[in-house]
């Protein structure tokens, strides 16, 4: 995937004067041995620089790895540690930072060698809070040697979207459209985040359209969007202006990332786009996700956000999907119940127009946009991809700013069924357990809007480490059966 960081962890050591050095040394060692074994050496560097002991030894550890290329930080307590410089060492390094400690080895060292890394980790979160220093703790963070490698294993896509987000810009163009209030929100999370954004005119990027007329990449375009179509490819007439779109958002981008190193659009699709550009932007904003450059639609600027994140923790292609209808009790009865163990309830139909990568729908077809075809002349609604969504795991998410700027987020792990949608645009039939109580007391009763990002796997619980890590006030989630939430009436 293109546009996401490479992730690099640095392990530092720490020791308290009080407990043997030696301890922090050897369980360092072996905690790399075994995370190397495992995983490789790829995204992991032990900092030989020193055992941190004083705030003067932090800062050369913070020294090595800069020089070493590390964007991430793990703080190994290897005995009790040094709760003002272990939390020091955390502060001042720039980038996401974890915390984990080793377990006491065996009953026959619990003498000389008993570390105390249990009691330790306790120091080091209360000084943590103290400075006011974020840092991801795993649920049980004190373990031994693969245990521990195994928590910074899981560390990595948490650090990739963190790290993704502090060099990200959005890009928007326009603002939304009429009677789509839904999907506004104010921008100040965005720079709380330390996310940039360009917010431009649909006139710029009608002229800047309008100035990739005859460029010479257009039939090269033109051939890999044939090669990916295949037999889909039912409005061959329209590519060459999707390829000059595709080609005018790609040049923006680069002419306008400036210092950040990724970036993620926010477009307008409707409605005067169609009758003024000649088409629908859908499939290349699919094309363009595909590659890990989310591209959201209606200028949902938190959801392409949302994408971002996504795609950052899963490396794959993710989607914007709308909330959008009910499975008929009808295709419940005939091609769910019985089959799958999901209520009715339990069960929706995600849906957008078409701007879900090819690689995810199961026969990905070039066609009009039906619903903006109800309204215009049919050619200028060319360049849809649609399908019904390949079926298997997801991950259903969103962060948002509310209206009053609180920075709230969602996350469920359900999947798409193998059950034919009937129906048009880029849909699937989705099943979450107790959807139907999420639907009311997470999605109506939080505020946010009818578009859901969506992750093609099941990723809660690194999404749900990145909110947390972002600071989100409130975490949805589906609830368990019996298991209320706090508007939910209980009579």
């Amino acid at each position: 995937m293109l546009n996401i960081p490479e992730i690099k962890i640095g392990v530092v050591a720490v020791s308290r004067d009080c407990f043997p050095e030696s301890l922090s040394v050897n369980r360092r060692k072996a905690l790399i041995d075994a995370y190397t074994s495992k995983y490789g050496a790829k995204d992991i560097y032990e900092c030989p620089v020193c055992i941190v002991e004083s705030e003067i030894q932090a800062m050369q550890a913070i020294a090595d790895l800069k020089t070493a290329g590390c964007n991430a930080l793990c703080v190994y307590l290897g005995n009790f540690g040094p709760e003002i410089s272990e939390t020091m060492l955390a502060q001042k390094f720039d980038g996401p930072v974890m915390f984990c400690a080793a377990a006491e080895e065996a009953s026959d060292k619990l003498v000389g060698d008993r570390g105390d890394a249990f009691c330790g980790m306790l120091n080091a979160s209360y000084n943590l809070k103290l400075r006011g220093v974020k840092a991801y703790i795993p649920e049980y963070p004190v373990g031994d040697a693969e245990d521990c490698a195994d928590m910074i294993h899981g560390f990595v896509p948490i650090a990739r979207a963190i790290c993704g987000l502090k060099e990200l810009k959005i890009i928007s163009f326009g603002p939304r459209p009429k009677n789509f209030m839904a999907c506004n929100a104010p921008i100040k999370q965005l720079f709380n985040l330390g996310v940039e954004i360009e917010e431009n005119s649909e006139l710029d990027l009608f002229e800047a359209f309008h100035k990739h007329a005859g460029d010479a990449r257009i039939p090269a375009v033109v051939a890999d969007m044939e090669k990916e179509l295949g037999a889909g490819n039912k409005k061959p007439e329209i590519l060459s202006k999707l390829a000059q779109y595709e080609l005018t958002l790609l040049d923006w981008v680069e002419e306008h990332r400036e210092s950040r190193k990724y970036v993620a659009i926010a477009g307008k699709c409707w409605p005067a786009f169609q009758t003024q550009f000649g088409f629908v932007p859908c499939y290349v904003n699919s094309r363009l996700t595909g590659r890990g450059i989310p591209v959201s639609c209606e200028v949902d600027i938190y959801g392409t956000l949302s994408e971002y994140i996504g795609a950052c923790v899963s490396e794959d292609a993710v989607t914007l999907l709308d909330v959008n209808n009910t499975v008929p009790k009808d295709m419940y009865k005939n091609d769910i119940a019985g089959k799958f163990d999901y209520k009715l309830t339990d069960t929706f139909m995600g849906f957008h127009c078409g701007n879900t990568c090819s690689a995810k729908l199961c026969v990905p077809t070039m066609k009009n946009q039906m619903i903006m075809a109800r309204a215009l002349p049919e050619e200028v609604t060319n360049g849809t991809l649609e399908g019904d969504i390949v079926p298997g795991d997801i991950t259903f998410f969103r962060l948002q700013s509310t209206a009053d700027g609180h920075l709230y987020a969602y996350a469920a792990e359900g999947e798409v069924l193998p059950v034919a949608t009937k129906s048009f645009g880029g849909i699937g039939v989705f099943a979450i357990k107790e959807m139907g109580r999420f639907y009311r007391h997470v999605l109506i009763e939080g505020g946010f809007p009818h578009h859901g990002a969506v992750a093609f796997g099941h990723f809660g619980r690194p999404i749900f480490e990145v909110f947390k890590y972002l600071g989100a006030e409130k975490i949805g989630y589906n609830q368990p059966a019996g298991v209320p939430y706090a508007t939910e009436n209980p009579f």
